[in-house]
């Protein structure tokens, strides 16, 4: 892993590295707490730009913790790694000073351990996380960002069990 990170620093440009905002976020589904802090790296693209509303982007990494509180026991702290491409379908204007999006992601995230209480096993740390969201940016110069995510993470079906887990987020970003 260590050679693959090392490999990466080299090849990508110098501004692949200048982040772009931070996030944290809280949430809660199926006998689990989570809470996840990340970095962005804004795609600076706008797609399918109709003069109201535009289609654009960013690269999400984070890093997280699930704390399992299920009734059946054996409940275990999760450390969740995730890399996700999300995109965003936004209003290029303000509204009252907010700015509305939605958005859609399928990313990619590790897990350890590999089980949450004795109920929720996951056969792999690799899951697939997909989410949909919705909210708005405000502030001067829309430096804030607030979301809710419905989040889903399972291993598409790589190896059984494949029970997954679904939360219920808030998320809050800052861009520079």
């Amino acid at each position: 892993m260590k050679r693959i990170v090392l490999l990466l620093a080299f090849l990508l440009p110098a501004q692949a590295f200048a982040v772009d905002g931070f996030s944290v976020e809280a949430g809660n589904g199926m006998g689990t707490d989570m809470a996840r802090a990340g970095i962005q790296w804004d795609w600076h693209k706008a797609w399918f730009d109709n003069g109201s509303w535009h289609l654009g982007g960013f690269w999400d990494a984070s890093i997280g913790r699930w704390h399992g509180h299920a009734q059946i026991g054996g409940n275990q702290d999760i450390t969740d790694f995730g890399l996700t491409p999300v995109f965003r379908y936004q209003r290029n204007s303000s509204i009252f000073g907010l700015t509305p999006y939605v958005e859609g992601a399928i990313g990619f995230h590790l897990i350890s351990p590999t089980h949450i209480n004795a109920d929720r096993k996951f056969s792999t740390a690799y899951q697939f996380g997909d989410h949909l969201g919705a909210g708005f940016r405000f502030g001067d110069k829309k430096q804030y960002d607030l979301t809710y995510r419905f989040q889903h993470l399972s291993n598409g079906g790589i190896k059984e069990p494949n029970q997954g887990i679904n939360f219920n987020q808030i998320r809050f970003a800052y861009h520079f």
